[in-house]
């Protein structure tokens, strides 16, 4: 086992981990920290996939934007510090055997076909392959995902002053 094999691993602990304690921990500040470190896991794989610039941008867009964003609306919001969130994970057997069946069914097909990435392997991409893509092939996925957001966008926003009204 080399450092790559280490490293990677170390990050797919810290990022699973910390995205499980995102979904079962009732204290909404709390889920936001542990969102935090499931960020940087992930932009630690990128960077090990040698995707320097989604890892950058994974950690500006989702830990520089919405992270933070979100950490100040829930601080700044009154009487939501002290709120516990209802979850509903008291039974997590049957998702349980779900995912463990899939990532069973993902290894078994990994392992009797051949199917893996060398550190060596990994496609030579740039920033400016990456923006000729969005603005060619990937356009109209581009455009719609930025539509879908604005909604999303829009119906936080309606639920947010509905309730204060």
């Amino acid at each position: 086992m080399n450092y790559y094999d280490i490293l990677f691993y170390l990050f797919a602990i810290i990022t699973l981990v910390s995205a499980g304690f995102v979904v079962t921990t009732r204290n909404v500040i709390y889920s936001a920290f542990f969102l935090l470190f499931t960020f940087f896991g992930v932009a630690g794989i990128y960077v090990l996939l040698a995707a320097d610039f989604i890892a950058v941008v994974q950690i500006m867009v989702y830990v520089g934007g919405i992270l933070i964003l979100l950490l100040f609306g829930v601080m700044l919001t009154n009487k939501i510090t002290n709120v516990d969130i209802r979850t509903g994970t008291g039974n997590l057997l049957p998702a349980s055997i779900a995912v463990g069946l899939l990532m069973g069914a993902l290894v078994s097909v990994m392992i009797y076909t051949g199917w893996k990435v060398q550190p060596g392997e990994v496609p030579d991409t740039s920033i400016k392959q990456l923006g000729a893509l969005l603005i060619t092939d990937y356009l109209l996925i581009f455009e719609l995902l930025g539509i879908l957001l604005l909604i999303a966008l829009i119906g936080a926003a309606s639920i947010a002053r509905r309730d204060k009204e």
